[in-house]
């Protein structure tokens, strides 16, 4: 590969130099391979540059780098070498699934994300969600430490998933992902906006940057003229279709009486729930076994997003008899003698745990 079709304003004197492949991690270098050293919250890949050269690098780019060649080795100086960590990989692996789905929010990606692929699996969709619970779709055995993948790593995937001939992809897109230009160069084609509370400000310091970071997908990632799915009753509705707006974007939200899909009805019926809401003029409704009146706004959500995939409402409904609870989200685990029940739940902000609690 030669670099210049990678590196953007590249300096005439290194178009002819050629790559084999990318890496951040110095253990991952290969002989030919273009080694990022990316400076993180812990470790500085800066430190490790000895190394890459070691295992087989010829090119480092870094934000620390003085631009050319040092002992045969070209050092190249970028600002954000993240940025272009992600943008070589997809690149490089530009084959991938079309149509990209993106789950991002505080609360319910990965229940949502999962209702979602089972909706589009139980209608004979290929389909695969990608996230905190891993991958769904294919086996894959390598362990995953963050909810957004590094773009190295979801790159592959998608080229896997491409080859067996997956065309849909539910990603959940988590704040520091984003942040930290994991997604970078990829087109989503929905995006989905759960809800916003406090969270990770060990890391974002303050919820403007917080909020600011989950905004990334639909300020930078979307396709133009593709569709938004949030709450009407969020606080941050405004803001959302402020940037749909600015961006060509299409607004689909639950909610309030100015939403596209209200629920008009809500009632536990023995073990059941059972929903009415109104949606284009009609009135529909559906049954589930599922716990917690938190999970009916996450499948909610969920068909408003399998509308958007060529399936008629008819037969999302269907599905959703069929839906299954999500593994450690409000999840019944077990019957105690007394009629209790024990619930398994990831609840760890004040507002998810509020709300596991109150259902």
């Amino acid at each position: 590969m030669f670099l210049k079709d990678y590196y953007p304003k590249l300096n005439k004197k290194f178009v002819k130099l050629k790559f084999n492949g990318i890496a951040f991690d110095s253990n991952s270098v290969k002989k030919d391979y273009i080694f990022f050293a990316i400076k993180g919250n812990n470790l500085d890949g800066n430190k490790f540059v000895k190394d890459a050269i070691k295992n087989g690098s010829k090119i480092i780019i870094s934000e620390k780098a003085k631009e050319g060649f040092k002992n045969n080795i070209l050092y190249l100086k970028n600002k954000n070498p993240r940025k272009m960590l992600a943008e070589f990989s997809t690149k490089i692996n530009y084959k991938r699934p079309n149509n990209l789905i993106a789950v991002t929010g505080t609360n319910g990606k990965s229940s949502i994300a999962n209702f979602y692929y089972q909706i589009l699996k139980l209608n004979k969709i290929k389909v695969s969600s990608i996230g905190t619970l891993g991958i769904n779709g294919i086996n894959y055995k390598k362990n995953i430490s963050n909810t957004t993948y590094d773009p190295i790593q979801l790159n592959k995937i998608f080229r896997i998933l491409k080859k067996k001939k997956i065309n849909n992809v539910i990603l959940e897109a988590s704040s520091h992902g984003l942040k930290q230009h994991r997604l970078d160069g990829l087109k989503f084609n929905l995006g989905i906006f759960t809800n916003l509370s406090r969270d990770h400000l060990d890391y974002h310091k303050t919820f403007k940057d917080y909020f600011d970071s989950k905004l990334i997908l639909f300020r930078k990632l979307m396709k133009k003229k593709s569709n938004i799915i949030f709450d009407e009753d969020l606080n941050i509705s405004k803001k959302i279709k402020s940037i749909s707006k600015n961006k060509n974007l299409k607004t689909l939200s639950i909610g309030s009486n100015n939403s596209n899909l209200k629920i008009i009805d809500h009632k536990f019926v023995n073990l059941d729930q059972q929903i009415k809401f109104l949606y284009k003029n009609k009135i529909y409704n559906f049954s589930t076994k599922l716990i917690g009146k938190v999970q009916i706004k996450n499948l909610i959500m969920s068909i408003l997003a399998a509308s958007k995939s060529n399936i008629t409402l008819k037969n999302i409904l269907n599905s959703i008899k069929k839906i299954k609870p999500v593994s450690g989200r409000f999840e019944k685990v077990s019957n105690l003698k007394n009629n209790s029940i024990i619930i398994l739940d990831y609840a760890h902000t004040p507002d998810a745990l509020r709300v596991c609690l109150k259902n």
